[in-house]
C-alpha cells in the first residue's frame, strides 16, 4: 500500500485549493435524531415545522427534511436541515434554538459541508404563472 493510500485525512486548505475554480459554498449540515422514540417528535413537530417555515423566510434553511429509513419504507424520526450561516458555531446555535432540540426530543450534529459540484433546474411557464423543480 502506497503512503497516499493510507492518508485519512486531507487539510481544508488542500481541499480548497484543488477545487478552486469550484463554487466553494460553505453551508451546514444538521443531523438530527431522535431520543426517546417518536412520541416526543410528533408532539414538537407543530413547533418544529414552525421554526423551520422561519428559517426558510430568513434566508437561513438552504434545504431540509425527512430521512426514510435504508429500505425507503419508514420514516424513524430523522432528519437533515442544512442553513446558511458564518461559522459551524453559529449553526450549533440555530440547532440549538429547534423545539425538537429545546424540548430533548432529538439530539443534532452539525457538519460543516461545502457544495462545489451540482445543478439546479427550474422552469418557469410565464402563460400558467408555474414553475417546476427538476
Amino acid at each position: 500500500m502506497s503512503e497516499e493510500e493510507m492518508v485519512t485525512s486531507v487539510p481544508a486548505a488542500g481541499v480548497m485549493e484543488a477545487s478552486r475554480a469550484m463554487l466553494q459554498k460553505q453551508l451546514y449540515a444538521i443531523f438530527t435524531t431522535p431520543v426517546n422514540g417518536m412520541g416526543p417528535v410528533f408532539a414538537h413537530l407543530e413547533e418544529h415545522l414552525k421554526f423551520q417555515v422561519g428559517l426558510e423566510r430568513e434566508g437561513v434553511m438552504f434545504a431540509a427534511g425527512p430521512m426514510w429509513s435504508d429500505d425507503e419504507q419508514s420514516w424513524e424520526g430523522e432528519g437533515m436541515v442544512v442553513v446558511r450561516a458564518a461559522s459551524r458555531q453559529e449553526a450549533i446555535a440555530i440547532a440549538e434554538r429547534d423545539p425538537m432540540h429545546t424540548s430533548g426530543a432529538r439530539s443534532f450534529q452539525v457538519r460543516p459541508w461545502l457544495i462545489n459540484e451540482g445543478t439546479l433546474t427550474v422552469r418557469l411557464d410565464y402563460s400558467s404563472q408555474t414553475f417546476t423543480l427538476a
